[in-house]
């Protein structure tokens, strides 16, 4: 029996194209895993095996006539924050319950049509992606792979936890403030937060202050290639696009650069008062990643960075509004956890002219942090700030604490989106059995180059990517 899960994408896209297995057969090996392993992990919140099944045996007849697209037959989920037509979206909340079915795809979803992939179901978020941990009392926390007793991360902590797992090649995400780093971090998984503006089914600028752009979570950064291709392909729709060309990043593999120059930073622009300081393991992992960058031959440096210190209060509303923003009716607002209460009583409060206010000073910060960072190829940060906490730990009463605490777990993550910029999550290391990665960052519209560099660090450091020993 072939265990498909443990191939490379292209091998498995590979051999549906050649016809050696059919469609349906690849998409029930997924639902086989899914059926034994989602029950303890929790990674899929909605599971439509008919539609799937269905979907196979058009996507075989596609391959048979030889008109398929470009993905066919690869089986993901849509994140349950993106509607799909005939599916329910559930946002992770308690307020969406016994909602009808969509009746119309968002663009991610019509994406995966587009491309010729097989959504069987949907993954699980955080309560309207608000959190950095998928822990939704509405649909259960879901679980890390590597030990069922830690958060998978979020707010894509199904996506990442469903790769990780093997219950799905590849998985769309999407990310605001870091909720696609922030799972493959916690899951020993890699994790592409795209370039503001380059993604035409999403370019960030529909966002509160440009900050959410959808992605990609995969096993390795070869696999990121395989699909990254294909999800910046296409007309743009958009008056603003991320500089450079798109495109061609299997080039930035078969073809390694060396002599880089790789700025090293553990700056963050979150107030020290709030108690951000750099975990020990963290900083091990970074040096780590540091030195093997070094021994790629790369010139590795530190970043003199000093960020704004009015970043968080500014970054905060945004964040509020954006909860804010969120339509929920009058009856179900006490339905809401207490975390996305507080964010939205605070966003409701925001006037005009304080939104404006604080998009102006992150406009600001997003330039000084791109000449800043100008002089280097990609900037390296730590990933997580330590290894995955375990599931319980935000509070759930205190909210404004609950925040704070999911800024000391994830320092580094949410300046990127603030600044527009393209950033990759790279496992590096695992202690006691639990993932490390670190971030990298790139130039805008530098993406291919940040593959490029985090494929010469997984190809240096295999064992990062163990298969978890809960789903082998």
């Amino acid at each position: 029996m072939t265990l498909w899960h443990e191939n490379r994408l292209s091998e498995q896209h590979n051999s549906v194209l050649q016809e050696d297995v059919t469609v349906a057969d690849l998409v029930r090996h997924y639902l086989e895993r899914i059926q034994t392993h989602n029950p303890n992990i929790n990674a899929l919140v909605h599971v439509d095996q008919e539609r799937a099944v269905e979907q196979a045996t058009r996507r075989q007849e596609q391959i048979s006539a030889g008109t398929s697209p470009r993905l066919v037959g690869l089986p993901t989920a849509d994140k349950d924050l993106v509607a799909r037509a005939g599916m329910p979206t559930g946002y992770g909340s308690a307020t969406s319950r016994n909602q009808p079915v969509s009746t119309s795809s968002d663009p991610m979803a019509s994406w995966l049509d587009s491309v010729g992939a097989i959504s069987v179901g949907k993954s699980a978020t955080s309560e309207f992606g608000l959190s950095g941990s998928t822990e939704s009392p509405s649909t259960g926390p879901t679980r890390n792979p590597h030990d069922l007793s830690r958060s998978a991360g979020g707010s894509s902590g199904g996506a990442a936890a469903a790769v990780a797992a093997g219950l799905l090649p590849f998985a769309p995400g999407s990310d605001g403030g870091g909720s696609i780093r922030i799972p493959a971090f916690a899951c020993g998984v890699v994790g592409w937060k795209p370039s503001r503006g380059l993604v035409p089914a999403g370019s960030g600028f529909e966002s509160t202050g440009g900050l959410v752009v959808p992605g990609l979570v995969t096993r390795s950064v070869d696999d990121l290639v395989y699909v990254a291709e294909h999800l910046v392909y296409g007309a743009f729709p958009w008056s603003s696009r991320a500089p450079g060309e798109s495109g061609n990043y299997r080039q930035v593999l078969d073809s390694p650069r060396s002599g880089l120059t790789v700025g090293v930073t553990v700056a963050s622009p979150w107030p020290l008062s709030w108690g951000v300081s750099p975990d020990g393991r963290a900083l091990q992992a970074l040096e780590l990643a540091r030195s093997t960058l070094a021994d790629a031959g790369h010139t590795v440096v530190d970043v003199d960075w000093k960020p704004d210190v009015t970043y968080a209060e500014n970054f905060m509303t945004l964040w509020a509004v954006a909860a804010a923003s969120v339509p929920v009716a009058a009856e179900a607002v006490n339905k809401l956890e207490p975390l996305t209460r507080f964010l939205r009583e605070r966003g409701r409060r925001t006037s005009a002219v304080e939104l404006a206010h604080a998009q102006l000073a992150l406009r600001g910060f997003e330039r000084d942090t791109i000449v800043a960072f100008s002089g280097y190829d990609a900037v390296l940060t730590p990933g997580l700030n330590g290894p995955a906490p375990k599931l319980g730990w935000l509070d759930q009463e205190d909210a404004e604490r609950n925040f704070r605490q999911q800024v000391n777990m994830t320092p580094w993550t949410s300046f990127v989106n603030v600044a527009g910029l393209p950033a990759l999550a790279v496992p590096v290391s695992q202690v006691e059995g639990l993932p490390l990665g670190v971030q990298l960052v790139g130039r805008p519209g530098g993406d291919a180059t940040l593959m490029g560099i985090a494929h010469q660090i997984s190809d240096r450091l295999p064992e990062a990517q163990r298969w978890p020993e809960q789903v082998v």
